[in-house]
């Protein structure tokens, strides 16, 4: 399964235009905890080894410090000796967990390795917020929703389906199911048109 750890390095690296001063910064302190000898803010990224982040000004990296101290996402320990720890508070700990899933992504093949997977799920009622919650990351996430709890898409995504079944505690109801073909001839043309495998 995908780990949170690994969809935010790639977040990190990545310097995509969601990648903000605040969110950067909340990501390397997810990452591992920060221990900084002397002034915090203006030296925070540069803590990080192949993590440094020049694309942001020492101006930009204070305001982002200060302000998710602000939100209480993290907090700082300072013992005698000047050090200074920064880590996530409980609050920026489920702040972190819902942003992995707001950048995961399923990395696409080169090629179509010419099979289907069908993403199955039969969610209970008394977890209906998860079901919807869970509905709405597989259409973000590019799935063609094919019936009412039948998503489909044509590469593999079991690892990024499991990571989200498991956010949102409902991978016992999950079922990922491979196939090359399927009855109708309508729903593999209608598949191909979507995806644009034409």
């Amino acid at each position: 399964m995908v780990k949170f750890e690994n969809i935010l390095e790639k977040f990190v690296l990545s310097r995509g235009p969601s990648a903000t001063a605040a969110k950067v910064l909340l990501a390397l302190v997810a990452l591992g905890t920060i221990i900084i000898v002397g002034a915090v803010a203006p030296n925070i990224f540069s803590a990080f080894g192949k993590f440094r982040y020049k694309s942001f000004s020492k101006n930009q990296t204070t305001k982002a410090f200060y302000n998710l101290k602000r939100r209480k996402l993290i907090e700082t320990i300072r013992d005698k000796n000047d050090v200074v720890i920064v880590r996530l508070t409980k609050k920026g700990e489920t702040k972190i967990r819902k942003f992995s899933i707001d950048v995961l992504k399923i990395v696409k093949p080169k090629k179509w390795d010419k099979k289907w997977r069908l993403v199955m799920f039969d969610v209970p009622n008394y977890l209906s917020k998860a079901r919807r919650a869970l509905s709405d990351t597989f259409k973000d996430l590019g799935l063609y929703q094919l019936q009412k709890s039948v998503w489909v898409y044509p590469y593999p995504c079991e690892d990024e389906i499991l990571f989200v079944a498991h956010f949102f505690g409902v991978e016992r109801f999950i079922e990922i199911i491979e196939t090359t073909e399927f009855v109708n001839p309508l729903t593999e043309q209608t598949l191909a048109n979507f995806f644009s495998m034409t």
